[in-house]
């Protein structure tokens, strides 16, 4: 490179800033390092992970995740541009392969995409509310008597991974050999003395995924995978990995996202008892806006990583292709250009276009889902333990947030009241037979 050459690049990265979203700092410090760059660098150069882009500004997220010049692809087999998809760094697995939709650029992204959309629409969705009502009942049920439970272990891990597994046509009594591995590949770091068991559940899960993906396209039966494995793109079946792919994305995105938001609403409540109170008795004005709030507040998954695919301008910065690019939703939600008080929690916070499920084509699939799980749990603790009090010496939060805002234990304690209904146990086999009956996991097509 000649003087001049690095003089003009230098000029072109002058908004230089150390950002690592990997290391703890990064999440003790979210609060100042967010303010910082929106005031002096909303889009900064860091030289962290081989060099990439941060956008933390939200008009430069949203310019830029709408942007014609931006790629999600995955170049795992090497046959493109070698682009690297939405992690950053790019990381090892066990089995190479893209990240589902989310590491698809068009057409092809459209085409697998409009596969899964019959199953997670709003009407598609919506028939579920029997199944997660039953089931958060069961999950209360088994700890309702004792006066003590952890929100983590025993209900916001156990719901959305069930009904994950159902929607996909996966036997519900299978739900803990996904549960763990798919929050602890998140929160345990490479270098763990738990590294190796946690890749081993791994592999069992990929494993059982696998198997139920072979068994499904011998034996049909409805549910995403189903949907998967019958089609076709220009007549010819899709390679397995890809679907592999996709559907380790369903299981990431359908765990651990709704676990973490659901934790840190119910921290935030226990910390702010009269705002709970307030929103337990107001729900019928309030529970959209505290929900859309609480997305905005904590974003489970803080951000995504493109790869840049052509030279261009965007958001007044000049970018060359194959740069890479990190979008942080999460600094884009407390953007006070855009949300008055950011870093506080307004439940009844009006016009609240927070990032928290992305932007653009790629905007998370499972929003309905997330949702509506969400609030169930919330309603239900508000109703049967009303009084729960958090207790902040047991909580254990994520050491990092670069891949999901998540928590690992949130121990509660609360007024002992008679049960329900059954064990969780009973009432997974009931719903399995519920499922069935009324072909819950079966596509929703729009009416003609």
């Amino acid at each position: 490179m000649n003087a001049e050459h690095a003089t003009s690049e230098s000029v072109r990265k002058a908004k230089t800033f150390h950002f690592d979203r990997h290391t703890p700092e990064y999440r003790t410090r979210f609060g100042e390092i967010t303010e910082h760059m929106h005031a002096q660098c909303p889009l900064a150069w860091t030289e962290t992970y081989d060099g990439h882009w941060v956008a933390a500004g939200n008009r430069e997220v949203f310019e830029l995740a709408r942007c014609d010049y931006v790629s999600n692809d995955r170049d795992y087999k090497n046959e493109r541009r070698g682009y690297k998809g939405i992690t950053i760094p790019g990381g090892q697995s066990m089995m190479p392969m893209r990240n589902g939709i989310l590491e698809m650029d068009e057409p092809e992204h459209r085409i697998f995409r409009a596969v899964l959309n019959p199953y997670l629409s709003p009407r598609a969705v919506q028939r579920w509310l029997p199944f997660i009502d039953d089931l958060i009942r069961a999950c209360l049920d088994e700890k309702i008597e004792s006066g003590r439970i952890d929100f983590v272990d025993d209900l916001a891990n156990i719901v959305p991974a069930v009904l994950t597994l159902a929607m996909m046509g996966i036997p519900l009594r299978k739900w803990a050999v996904y549960n763990e591995p798919a929050h602890a590949s998140v929160y345990t770091p490479p270098d763990s003395p738990d590294s190796p068991r946690v890749q081993q559940l791994n592999l069992e899960m990929g494993l059982d995924l696998l198997a139920n993906l072979q068994e499904i396209r011998r034996e049909p039966r409805p549910g995403l995978i189903d949907g998967l494995v019958r089609m076709r793109i220009d007549g010819v079946e899709p390679e397995e990995i890809d679907l592999l792919g996709i559907l380790a994305l369903l299981i990431g995105g359908g765990f651990d996202t709704t676990t973490a938001l659901t934790a840190h609403s119910l921290e935030w409540l226990s910390q702010h008892p009269g705002e709970r109170e307030t929103l337990s008795s107001e729900r019928e004005y309030l529970l959209d806006s505290a929900t859309e709030e609480f997305l905005r507040y904590f974003t489970p998954a803080p951000g995504d990583a493109r790869t840049i695919s052509a030279d261009c301008e965007v958001a007044g910065q000049r970018f060359q292709e194959g740069e890479r690019l990190w979008l942080s939703w999460a600094m884009a939600n407390r953007d006070g250009t855009v949300f008055p008080d950011p870093d506080t929690v307004r439940l009844d916070r009006k016009a609240n276009r927070h990032l928290s499920f992305g932007l653009g084509i790629h905007r998370c699939i499972g929003s309905n889902v997330a949702r509506l799980v969400f609030k169930r749990m919330l309603t239900a603790v508000l109703d049967r333990m009303p009084d729960f009090q958090c207790d902040p010496e047991g909580a254990v939060h994520y050491d990092t947030i670069g891949v999901i805002q998540g928590m690992r234990k949130l121990p509660a304690t609360f007024t002992p009241t008679p049960r329900l209904g059954v064990g969780l146990d009973e009432t997974l086999e009931n719903l399995e037979k519920m499922i069935q009956d009324q072909q819950l996991a079966s596509p929703v097509t729009a009416p003609s």
